[in-house]
């Protein structure tokens, strides 16, 4: 990109024919500002960014509309606010969605709360019964979520060992819940 003073006019005038310059220019002047703006307005890094990308965008879809003669600083910051604004209502929007969804289903998860729990503490008895190598192993992978690999390292055994003793604990677990379930 070669350097080039712009006055606004000017700046405007090339933006408008298209020419990438002027669009770079404007971008690398006002991106780190119009993203503290939207950080500001957004107190999120991830969505300050997308909000004044899309500004950017939007300014070089439509950059055959835009005037002469209007401060293209203003301009920017208003586009910003007006996307964040925009943003903002559609996640209230969704939220609103999300919320009467959850409370459609929240009755039916009630519902089967007390049939899970009481499942819930068949398992957690039938764990605390697996022989203690087992019981670890188990442990381990379920509650601490550790892979084959991290188990087989932290308890300085085989990997084939590992899978044994998980094999083991789903079939003890399975066919002493089989009748109680």
């Amino acid at each position: 990109m070669k350097k080039v003073f712009y006055t606004s006019r000017k700046l405007i005038k090339d933006l408008k024919k298209g020419n990438e310059n002027a669009y770079a220019f404007i971008v690398k002047t006002y991106y780190k500002p119009l993203s503290n703006y939207a950080f500001g307005l957004s107190r999120n890094t991830f969505k300050a960014e997308d909000i004044v990308q899309n500004v950017f965008i939007r300014i070089w879809e439509q950059r055959s509309k835009l005037k002469q003669g209007f401060s293209l600083k203003s301009f920017l910051y208003k586009a910003v606010y007006n996307e964040f604004a925009n943003q903002y209502r559609k996640e209230i929007s969704i939220n609103k969605m999300e919320k009467k969804y959850y409370e459609s289903i929240n009755p039916l998860y009630e519902e089967k709360s007390e049939e899970l729990d009481r499942l819930m503490l068949l398992v957690e008895k039938e764990i605390e019964q697996l022989p203690p190598r087992c019981k670890e192993t188990f442990l381990l992978s379920k509650r601490e979520g550790l892979t084959y690999v991290e188990i087989a390292v932290y308890l300085n055994v085989s990997i084939k060992t590992v899978e044994n003793q998980m094999s083991i604990a789903f079939s003890t677990i399975r066919k002493k819940m089989d009748g109680k379930l």
